[in-house]
C-alpha cells in the first residue's frame, strides 16, 4: 500500500478533533508558506521539496485544493542536483499530481543509494543502510504502485538494525534504539510481511512520557516531541496496540504545541512553526480521534 496514502487516511480524521475553525486556520497557515513558484517554504523561507511534501499532505488531509503551480515546480527540478531525501520527496510528490510522472531514470538514480547490506542510505556507497532511508525509498516506489527491486535487501538491512528490546536503531553507526526508527521499521515490516517482535509494542509504550503526555525519542529522554509522538502512535495503531490509556494525555500534550497562527511547534523548546510538524500534528490527532 502507498505509505503516503496510509498516513493521509489517518490525517483526514484530525478535523474531527480540531473542529472547523482550527482546521481552517491550519489550511491558512499552509497557504502562508506557499511560494508563487508552486513549492512550499522551508524554515528559511525558501521553496523546498521536503517541506513541499508536507504542505501538499496537509492540504490533502484537510481536503483543500493543491496549488495550480505545483506540477510546474516539480517539473522544474533537476534530479541530478538532489540529495537522497529530496529525490525521494520529488518522486513521492509526483504521485500527488496528474503530471509529471517519474521515469525510470529517477528510480535508477534512487537505486544509486543502495547500501552494501541491501538497504538504502542517505549517502551513496555506504556499507549499511538506515531505517529512515529504507522507509523513504520504499515509500517512493510504493506511492506509484511499484515494488523496489530487492525487498529482501531491505529486510536484511532491518534485521541488522533490530535490537533485543524489540526496537530498532536507525543505523549501525549509532546503535541506539529509538521510537522514530522503530516506527519506520514497523511500517516497513507490515508492508513487507515481516514478523514484528512481540516486545515491540512494549518498547514503543516505554517511550510514552506519562508526565507530559507525549512520546520521547527513546526512554529516559527529557523532552517529548511531536514527531516521536505521531510516529509512535502510527506504529502502535498499525500493531493494533491499545492506545486508549494514553489518549487524553496525548491530546493535552499536542494542545500545548498548537499555535493560534495555525501551525504546530515540534516541541516545547521549538519557537518556529513549520509544515513538517504541522503535518505530524494532524497525523497524531487522526490516530487519537479513533
Amino acid at each position: 500500500m502507498s505509505l503516503r496514502l496510509e498516513m493521509l487516511q489517518v490525517s483526514r480524521l484530525a478535523p474531527a478533533v480540531l473542529g472547523e475553525d482550527a482546521s481552517a486556520q491550519i489550511a491558512r497557515f499552509a497557504h502562508s508558506k506557499l511560494d508563487p513558484c508552486g513549492g512550499f517554504w522551508d524554515r528559511d523561507g525558501q521553496p523546498d521539496l521536503y517541506y513541499t511534501s508536507f504542505g501538499v499532505d496537509i492540504l490533502t488531509a484537510l481536503q483543500r485544493d493543491l496549488p495550480e503551480a505545483l506540477p510546474g515546480f516539480l517539473a522544474a527540478q533537476d534530479p541530478a542536483a538532489l540529495d537522497f531525501v529530496h529525490l525521494c520527496c520529488l518522486i513521492r510528490l509526483m504521485s500527488a499530481v496528474p503530471a509529471p510522472k517519474p521515469g525510470g531514470d529517477l528510480f535508477a538514480r534512487l537505486e544509486g543509494y543502495r547500501s552494501g547490506d541491501g538497504g538504502y542510505n542517505q549517502a551513496a556507497g555506504a556499507a549499511s543502510g538506515s531505517a529512515y532511508a529504507c522507509l523513504l525509498a520504499y515509500g517512493a516506489y510504493a506511492d506509484h504502485g511499484r515494488e523496489p527491486p530487492d525487498n529482501a535487501g531491505i529486510a536484511a538491512c532491518l534485521g541488522g538494525l533490530a535490537q533485543p528490546n524489540g526496537g530498532w536503531a536507525n543505523d549501525r553507526d549509532f546503535p541506539i534504539t529509538n521510537a522514530p526508527a522503530t516506527a519506520a521499521a514497523v511500517t516497513l515490516s507490515r508492508n513487507l510481511m515481516l514478523p514484528v517482535p512481540p516486545e515491540t509494542p512494549g518498547f514503543l509504550q516505554s517511550c510514552f512520557h506519562g508526565t507530559s503526555g507525549g512520546f520521547v525519542p527513546f526512554p529516559g529522554a527529557p523532552l517529548p516531541d511531536l514527531l516521536s509522538t505521531a510516529v509512535a502512535l502510527h506504529a502502535l495503531d498499525g500493531l493494533q496496540a491499545d492506545i486508549a490509556p494514553m489518549k487524553e494525555r496525548c491530546l493535552d500534550f499536542i494542545d500545548t504545541l498548537w499555535s493560534a497562527d495555525g501551525g504546530f511547534h515540534g516541541n516545547w523548546d521549538d519557537d518556529t512553526l513549520d509544515l513538517e510538524y504541522t503535518f505530524y500534528g494532524l497525523l497524531a490527532l487522526g490516530h487519537l480521534s479513533l
